[in-house]
């Protein structure tokens, strides 16, 4: 009677968890945010290392890597960098941009500014305690918004000061009512909305529609001369009878 072998516990090696996963978009995602987050530029062995990706053995990994708009490599070096949607590395810098934008007819969130430079909120402060600078923030938390250039910005020359915050303040948490609630408003106060201008009505067409035939108006015939009366027929008209 042959006895059977004890079973033994075999370990295999299993492969380490990354969070990367195995998917390669999953993959360029992590390797993507991280190149977004470092403001150098990186070798692409090191961005591997540090993701646990396989960025330089995978091949379609790799490919979809070099070739996403926003990855920019530089062939002198051989290293990669995060394309942003802005360049600046300084407060001065940073204000030209704004006032760029400002000119075209708008402002830009702070959230965009920051991915370039992480100073950029800090920065943005001290612009506008400086008056070069307008912001908005979220009313929840206070937090940087937008950002304008402040294009009449008050100097002794001009004249003028800076609002005050406690104004600022004031005026950013007065709130608009909606239609309804206006209209209470005003009647409660003895008021009325404007009324809409009445549209114009429109002049009687003298085109005439054919087939029809309209009867010849009688002319109004005003008598003046009053001591003819019983002699002459003052409304007949003489002239077109030829009598």
């Amino acid at each position: 009677m042959s006895s059977k072998p004890p079973k033994t516990n075999v370990v295999y090696s299993q492969p380490a968890d990354t969070g990367t996963g195995t998917n390669v978009n999953t993959q360029l995602v992590y390797a993507l945010d991280y190149l977004k987050s470092t403001a150098n530029p990186m070798r692409l062995q090191d961005i591997a290392i540090v993701t646990s990706t396989p960025l330089d053995t995978d091949m379609v990994l790799l490919e979809k890597f070099k070739s996403h708009d926003r990855v920019q490599y530089d062939p002198k070096t051989g290293l990669y960098s995060y394309r942003h949607d802005f360049n600046f590395r300084n407060k001065a810098a940073l204000l030209t941009e704004i006032q760029r934008h400002t000119r075209k007819g708008g402002g830009i969130p702070v959230r965009a500014l920051k991915e370039s430079w992480k100073e950029a909120p800090q920065a943005i402060e001290e612009l506008e305690k400086e008056g070069d600078v307008l912001v908005t923030r979220t009313v929840k938390d206070g937090q940087l918004r937008m950002v304008f250039w402040n294009e009449i910005k008050p100097d002794e020359e001009s004249g003028g000061s800076q609002v005050e915050k406690e104004f600022l303040d004031l005026w950013h948490k007065l709130k608009v009512p909606n239609d309804v609630d206006l209209l209470r408003a005003l009647t409660s106060e003895g008021l009325q909305a404007t009324a809409a201008e009445a549209p114009i009505p429109k002049a009687p067409s003298n085109t005439k529609k054919k087939g029809k035939r309209t009867a010849p108006r009688q002319r109004q015939v005003r008598i003046t001369n009053i001591h003819l009366r019983g002699e002459i027929d003052l409304s007949r008209d003489y002239h077109a009878s030829g009598k």
